[in-house]
């Protein structure tokens, strides 16, 4: 049995007071201020904001508008994630499929509204081809579409890693017992997802609830507890105390959906083992699948289309012929290289010092005997349940008036911080499957637990670490929620640069911007799949192939493969 060591401490110590100070004591600090008044405790801001008719409607209409989006994009993932694992289509149509169902992770939410507009708006690209507007984008109707864009990508993931590990045999078994193909598709594939689709519409309603850049640019008059978030705390008159009961407020549906995630964990189903069995072929179930996931990806494509087109023609849409002016008055701003300069900074200091946090806190984790080491299991639920905005608030009340106020330094641990679930749960994950005994061949051998660490470990986890890397830089890239109340003039982001630039209608500048954005996440996460691809020699993980049950929708799986 490993001993716990000084080493180990020294490491675990630092990871505790990082977390306690950038995540507990920011929130408790939030949550006394909502109670709070003069120093002594209070109801009286609960009492004001609950009474508020203006904020009842913001939170009915974000329940209203996340419980739509959230049915839609449920249905839309299953049927997706169905044609890539339950139809014997070609290899290249699933793999173009994905892509396109996962493309919009690369961009930030506010960009999403905008592309709206010039799809479905008075001017729109749609509008022109059916000579009229099919609806208002402004509104409920954009909320929902933008809502399904954005978490249409993190359903899919869910549940088609839920399908992943459903046995195919079954069906076959179905089949030849003569089973009606609803009673099939009952037992076989709906019954074993129950806990998966249920998180996937949890999951999508409270990142719908909870946005802020899709209601900045598409909601109009509709007003949404986000938007009444922005506007309380960075309005004309501040109001700091009804800003944290807001803020407290939209914590709520959060924790409620983590604590129904971990309920619906008693309808997994097990097998022993997992079979080879490939998908079942039949004419119509493909055609059908293939026809509406085709339909789902060229929907994609046209909204998206727009941003390619509108900055490279001269006044869209009236004159479409082909310049690169708007590109050149775009790339001429004074301050959009050091807008770029920025976001790449926080994108690499997150990523980097991301990876390093993630890796220690899923080792100590997994590969200690630390005492108290499960509380960093806790630290990951309540990261997961707490919306970026909402902590950006939180720093934003706790770090006034200190010197890490807008400095990079402080977007670069919000970042950290927002999305440190994700990354622990990959590290913890990998380390679980390799060989337990390393460290203990290490101190047999008199090597140290760091060295162990560092020559045995690191090389094992080598996928991992680059994955996470890109992971970290891609969110902080297109991040909006959580930094809007930390950048300062000298640390504006591209994100929040778009954000900006919407108050003077420079809607050519945002696209060329939100491309740039998607371009470098490209770039990037091409590169890391590239590194993924070579093979490290020297270090084999060990990993045991004995049979042992496999779980359909693990929460921790699940969360591990969603880009928030």
């Amino acid at each position: 049995m490993l001993k716990t060591t000084k080493t180990m401490r020294i490491v675990y110590i630092p990871l505790l007071v990082i977390f306690s100070v950038f995540l507990v004591v920011p929130l408790v600090y939030m949550l006394w201020l909502s109670l709070s008044e003069n120093g002594s405790f209070t109801l009286q801001h609960f009492k004001e904001v609950l009474s508020s008719s203006s904020i009842a409607t913001a939170i009915g209409n974000s329940i209203k508008v996340s419980l739509v989006s959230a049915v839609i994009t449920t249905t839309l993932a299953f049927i997706v994630a169905y044609t890539l694992y339950f139809t014997t289509l070609h290899a290249t149509f699933k793999k173009g499929v994905r892509f396109i169902i996962t493309l919009p992770m690369l961009l930030p939410t506010i960009t999403y509204g905008f592309v709206l507009i010039y799809v479905f708006g008075n001017q729109g690209l749609i509008t022109k081809l059916l000579g009229e507007p099919m609806f208002s984008v402004y509104g409920f109707n954009g909320l929902v579409i933008g809502y399904v864009l954005y978490t249409l990508p993190a359903a899919f993931l869910l549940i088609a890693n839920g399908m992943e590990y459903i046995d195919q045999r079954f069906a076959l078994v179905s089949i030849l017992m003569n089973d009606h193909p609803l009673r099939r598709f009952y037992h076989t594939v709906l019954r074993p997802l129950v806990g998966t689709l249920a998180g996937a519409f949890i999951l999508t309603f409270i990142l719908s609830f909870t946005d802020y850049g899709i209601p900045a640019s598409v909601g109009g008059t509709y007003e949404v507890i986000a938007t009444t978030l922005y506007q309380t705390m960075l309005g004309s008159i501040p109001d700091f105390s009804q800003g944290a009961v807001i803020a407290m407020l939209m914590l709520f549906p959060a924790v409620i959906g983590g604590i129904l995630l971990t309920r619906f964990d008693k309808y997994n189903v097990s097998y022993r083992s997992l079979s080879n069995q490939a998908p079942i072929s039949n004419k119509v179930k493909d055609l059908v699948f293939g026809a509406s996931s085709s339909v789902i990806a060229i929907a994609i494509i046209i909204i998206f289309s727009t941003l390619f087109i509108v900055p490279f023609v001269s006044v869209y849409p009236y004159n479409m012929s082909f310049t690169l002016e708007h590109l050149e008055k775009a790339l001429s701003m004074k301050d959009v290289t050091t807008v770029y300069k920025n976001s790449i900074l926080v994108a690499i200091g997150s990523a980097a010092i991301g990876v390093l946090i993630a890796f220690i806190a899923g080792v100590i984790s997994v590969r200690t005997n630390i005492k108290s080491r499960r509380s960093l299991n806790w630290i990951s639920i309540i990261t997961n349940t707490v919306p970026g905005m909402v902590l950006g608030l939180a720093y934003l009340l706790f770090f006034n008036g200190i010197s890490l106020k807008g400095t990079f330094l402080i977007l670069i641990l919000c970042n950290i911080i927002h999305f440190f679930t994700t990354p622990y749960l990959m590290m913890k994950n990998a380390l679980e499957k390799m060989d337990p005994t390393w460290e203990v061949t290490g101190a047999l051998l008199k090597d140290s637990w760091f060295k162990t660490v560092v020559r045995v470990i690191v090389p094992n986890i080598r996928k991992t670490i680059i994955s996470v890397f890109s992971y970290y830089f891609i969110n902080a890239m297109v991040t909006v929620s959580g930094v809007i109340f930390l950048v300062s003039t000298n640390t504006i982001l591209m994100s929040t640069k778009i954000k900006e630039l919407q108050h003077f209608a420079k809607f050519n500048e945002i696209f060329i911007l939100s491309l740039l954005i998607l371009m470098t996440n490209i770039v990037v996460m091409t590169f890391c799949n590239i590194l993924n691809s070579i093979e490290k020699r020297g270090f084999i993980t060990n990993e045991k192939q004995s049979i042992r049950p496999v779980r359909i929708w693990k929460f921790s799986s699940l969360i591990s493969r969603v880009w928030r």
